[in-house]
């Protein structure tokens, strides 16, 4: 039988009547039947209601589950692009880095070098400078030296006379010291 067709209720059970034949079915077992089945009918009705409530809690918990799962994936798929953009962003910023760094040392070495330049120039300032000042001394030396050796070789001046050191005294005070 298609279920669309025939509804049998408990009570439907109870309230049939069958009709009286002359060589019908016991009543009293017919009636103790029909008892039972609506017990059965009952029973089995409770234990429906019972599993259509768990299968709409199922159903509820389901989609519960397929809601949770959908923001689960959501935030899955936004946590992956978070970390593919942190991901992009901290290779930008290390990209950055050593580019200035390489920058700061290409900076730095050509300064160095300005330095060195600079050194070595002031090094042979003072190199130029230094042969100088020995071709000065030399020249000094050369010179004081020549003027002992002229020295050495002079004749030497006669001395005064005590009579002629006062003669002489008296002269420079009479000129005012102009001698």
């Amino acid at each position: 039988m298609n279920d669309e067709i025939f509804h049998l209720t408990p009570v439907d059970v109870r309230r049939y009547e069958f009709g009286t034949t002359f060589r019908g079915f016991d009543p009293a077992r017919v009636n103790q039947f029909r008892v039972q089945v609506a017990d059965e009918l009952e029973r089995l009705a409770r234990i429906n209601q019972d599993l259509e409530a768990k299968a709409r809690g199922f159903h509820e918990q389901l989609r519960a589950f397929r809601e949770r799962d959908k923001a689960l994936n959501e935030a899955l798929i936004s946590a992956q692009q978070m970390r593919e953009d942190i991901k992009g962003q901290a290779e930008r910023e290390a990209e950055l880095i050593v580019r200035e760094a390489r920058a700061e040392g290409d900076r730095l070495i050509e300064a160095a070098r300005v330095e060195v330049r600079k050194l070595e120039r002031n090094a042979d300032a003072l190199e130029r400078l230094r042969r100088s000042y020995v071709v000065q001394m030399r020249k000094m030396a050369e010179q004081q030296l020549a003027e002992l050796q002229a020295a050495e070789h002079a004749p030497t001046p006669a001395r005064p006379t005590p009579v002629d050191a006062s003669e002489a005294i008296d002269a420079q005070d009479r000129d005012g010291g102009a001698n």
